[in-house]
C-alpha cells in the first residue's frame, strides 16, 4: 500500500494535503460525492491542526482488509489538545468564533473516525473511508 506524508506548517500546506488526498481517494475509485467528502473532512482536520497547533504531520495510506480496500489519513500535531473533547465532537462548539463544525463534520463525513488528545502533547486523529 502507499503512504504519503506531509509536513503542515503553512496554509499552502493545507492545500497541498488537500489535493493529494484527493488524487489518492481518486485513484482507488471513489465516487465523487466522496471525494468531496473526503477532501472537506481532512481541510477542516488539518486546517485545526494548523490553527489551534501551528502545523503538524499529514498522513495518507491506501489500506486494505479482507473484503474492501480504503484510505486513510492521519493528521498529528503537538499543539495544547482539545479541551471539553465531548463539545467539540457534537458540534457547534468553537473555541475561535467560528461555526464549530470541523470535527463533527469531519466525523459524519468519514466511515471511522478515532482521535487522542492530550492537555500541552497535542492530538492525532485517524479517519478512513471505505469502497
Amino acid at each position: 500500500m502507499t503512504d504519503y506524508e506531509i509536513l503542515v506548517s503553512t496554509e499552502m500546506d493545507i492545500i497541498a494535503v488537500r489535493e493529494k488526498v484527493r488524487d489518492v481517494a481518486k485513484g482507488l475509485g471513489f465516487s465523487i460525492m466522496d471525494l468531496t467528502r473526503i477532501a472537506t473532512a481532512v481541510s477542516e482536520l488539518v486546517r485545526n491542526a494548523f490553527q489551534y497547533a501551528g502545523g503538524g504531520t499529514v498522513t495518507i495510506k491506501t489500506i486494505q482488509n479482507l473484503h474492501r480496500k480504503g484510505l486513510e489519513v492521519i493528521v498529528d500535531d503537538h499543539g495544547p489538545g482539545i479541551p471539553e473533547l465531548d463539545l467539540a465532537l457534537k458540534g457547534g462548539h468553537s473555541t475561535s468564533g467560528g461555526m464549530g463544525l470541523g470535527l463533527a463534520g469531519a466525523k459524519k463525513l468519514m466511515d471511522d473516525f478515532f482521535i487522542d488528545t492530550k492537555q500541552n502533547v497535542g492530538t492525532t486523529i485517524v479517519i478512513r473511508k471505505w469502497l
